[in-house]
Parts: C-alpha cells; sequence; structure tokens
C-alpha cells in the first residue's frame, strides 16, 4: 500500500519507505564497499534515484528486489569511479541495539560455552569474514543476499540481473570457497557442537 501511495506521488509514504529499507540498503552497500564512510552517501543516492525512478516502478518483482537493484548498481557506479576494492566487515554496521563491547550476550559465556569455545567461535568468524572478502563481487553478492539478507533465487536473479541458475551456481561457488577454510577449522574442534 505504501508503495502504490509513493507511485501516485505522496512523499510521506516515499518518506516511510525509506525508512522501512534503510538499514537493509546500508547492510547490502557496506558488504559491497571498503570505504565505510561511503555507505551512507551511496545509500542517499539509492534512495534518490529510486524516487526519480519510481513511476517506473511495475510491481513485476517487490519493491525491495527492485530497490535493491538500484542500490548495487548505485555502489557499482560508486565504486568505479573511486576505484575502490569492495567489501567490509559487517562488524562495521553494529549498533548499540544488536550489542557492543559491553553487552552481556557477546562477552560472556552460556553455561555450556568454555573460554576455548568462544575463542574458536570468534577465530571462524574471522576466517568466514576473510574467505568472504576474498571471494569476487559477484559471488559475494550472491552469497550476502541469498545467506543474510535472505532473499530467494527469483529475487536474487533480479537483483543481480542473471538467471538463476547462474544465481545458484554463484551461491554453491561461494558456499564452497567459504567451507574449504572453514572445514579444518571445525573438524580441529572435533567433538564440539557448532
Amino acid at each position: 500500500m505504501l508503495v502504490e501511495r509513493a507511485v501516485a506521488g505522496d512523499q510521506s509514504a516515499y518518506e516511510l519507505l525509506v525508512i522501512k529499507y534503510q538499514r537493509r540498503i546500508q547492510r547490502l552497500i557496506g558488504r559491497m564497499v571498503r570505504d565505510v564512510d561511503l555507505v551512507e552517501d551511496i545509500a542517499q543516492e539509492t534512495f534518490i534515484r529510486a524516487y526519480q525512478a519510481l513511476h517506473q516502478f511495475r510491481g513485476d518483482a517487490q519493491f525491495y528486489t527492485w530497490l535493491y537493484r538500484i542500490a548495487v548498481n548505485t555502489a557499482k557506479k560508486f565504486l568505479m569511479e573511486l576505484k575502490r576494492d569492495p567489501t567490509v566487515s559487517e562488524n562495521a554496521f553494529k549498533t548499540d541495539e544488536e550489542g557492543d563491547e559491553t553487552s552481556w550476550a557477546v562477552n560472556e559465556p552460556t553455561n555450556n560455552e568454555t573460554p576455548e569455545s568462544v575463542l574458536a567461535a570468534k577465530e571462524i568468524a574471522i576466517a568466514v569474514d576473510a574467505a568472504l572478502a576474498d571471494l569476487s563481487e559477484d559471488l559475494r553478492q550472491a552469497l550476502t543476499l541469498r545467506e543474510i539478507e535472505g532473499l530467494g533465487y527469483e529475487e536474487i536473479s533480479a537483483v543481480m540481473d542473471c538467471p538463476i541458475g547462474t544465481v545458484r551456481s554463484r551461491i554453491f561457488r561461494a558456499r564452497e570457497a567459504i567451507s574449504d577454510i572453514v572445514k579444518p577449522m571445525l573438524e580441529r574442534q572435533s567433538g564440539k557442537r557448532w
């Protein structure tokens, strides 16, 4: 309903859509751009471009899929202009409500965690982040949209503008690359449940 109102010219409806999707768009862009300072600028440019193209939204895809496509294209354009290497750690986008260094849930082991298991989990998380950063942009984007953003294959296909088979292949190859790095770490922790 918000989308219909925004397409009809209701600016307050579009502002609500921006509020609804701003954080997700910033996380998506943050995974593509190394420079954290650029994320907000690219997100703002994304919403400006989406507003300007709102009359072109036909409703063939869900609104956030359409918006993600604009965000990806805007981020790629910025990267091309600035000739930057994409990727940034997801940790850069944690907010106080998600926990910080003083958060009990983050730093205190639960009843079945040991200091060794907490350290091993942190090492694995670092290895996964590094493996994700080493992936090509297409593989990283496909995996991020699927595993972190929770989009379906059809939606990812629309966002990335490629066939579903290509999406499946990219996600498979990305998972394999990460698995090759993480699997030996998990095997060293045999007998432990992850």
